[in-house]
């Protein structure tokens, strides 16, 4: 599997930069900036555009295709929109992923609307920072809520929405849901984190994981997720009314967080997965082929379920 910055920069990225990751790091751990200034301009021939999200900030946000429901991709920790715009080669597994149609947002837009964004403090594939404004580290579930909520305001991108997370990214989109019932129509989580961790871990490897999360340097801007009081928001949110069109898609592949040496934390990953789609009423994929990066390792698997979704959701759920 494809073991380069974007794999690597997600659940387990405060763990590696905490603990000073090597070359494959090296882009996410720079570039990002501070916690202030402006926005960093769009790469030439971007398709996206920097929205005002108020308070001197901007978001960039890239929407394509036409149709309803509208779905938004939300990218693991550091992760930028190309994310989804980009496509492992699978017979060049050490190669970064370029560009490609058949990444995840080129080929949704083919049947629906579909935007993704760059958080603050995340980093695009070529190494570079991200568009959006900087803000201050680490952050919450609930702050990643009230952002995209602004960028999709801001960019006059109408509901429903069809949330798709991937990693730390499920944690927004799951709170999201869980905040803006009216607005969702379905959710798929592409290997994604939730609270459920906090449960199917150990406590040594939870207070290591939180440990190396409290010892990551915030001051370079890069992505922080606080864990411990993202845990705690989803928990006090209430769960919506009735269950959502959802896909749960797992990793197959074992990868680790890396922490501490308490054994590994692949079975509590994959028991936390069963638990989240056992949650969701959610139609569960445990056999992708794939490692953690599924949206560039396997992209059409995730363009499925997001297809799957975005019928019944048309359909009325």
């Amino acid at each position: 599997m494809y073991q380069g910055r974007r794999v690597l920069v997600t659940v387990a990225a405060c763990c590696a930069l905490a603990a000073g990751g090597g070359p494959a790091l090296a882009a996410a751990g720079g570039g990002a900036g501070g916690a202030s200034g402006g926005p960093t301009p769009d790469p030439a021939g971007s398709a996206g555009r920097v929205v005002d999200v108020g308070e001197g900030r901007g978001i960039r946000l890239e929407c394509r295709g036409s149709g309803s429901p509208t779905v938004v991709l939300v990218s693991g920790t550091g992760g930028a929109a190309d994310e989804w715009t980009t496509v492992a080669d699978p017979a060049r597994p050490t190669i970064a992923p370029k560009p490609g149609a058949g990444a995840v947002l080129p080929a949704v837009a083919s049947f629906t609307r579909v935007c993704a964004y760059d958080r603050p403090g995340t980093t695009r594939f070529d190494g570079g920072p991200a568009s959006s404004t900087p803000v201050a580290q680490p952050t919450t579930a609930a702050a990643g809520v009230r952002d995209l909520r602004a960028a999709l305001a801001a960019g006059g991108e109408r509901p429903p929405y069809v949330l798709v997370g991937a990693s730390w990214g499920a944690m927004i989109a799951e709170l999201f849901a869980r905040t803006d019932f009216p607005r969702v129509a379905g959710l798929v989580t592409v290997d994604g984190a939730s609270p459920y961790l906090r449960d199917t871990l150990t406590a040594a490897q939870w207070s290591d994981w939180m440990k190396k999360i409290a010892a990551t340097d915030t001051g370079k801007g890069a992505e922080v997720p606080d864990y411990e009081t993202s845990v705690a928001q989803i928990r006090r949110a209430p769960a919506p009314p009735r269950p959502l069109p959802a896909v749960v898609l797992t990793s197959d592949r074992p990868w680790d967080l890396g922490v501490g040496n308490s054994g590994s934390t692949w079975p509590a990953w994959l028991a936390a997965q069963d638990r989240l789609a056992r949650e969701l009423r959610a139609r569960h994929v445990p056999e992708t082929g794939s490692g953690h990066g599924i949206a560039v390792e396997r992209p059409r698997l995730v363009v499925d379920a997001v297809r799957e979704v975005v019928e019944r959701a048309r359909d009325g759920g």
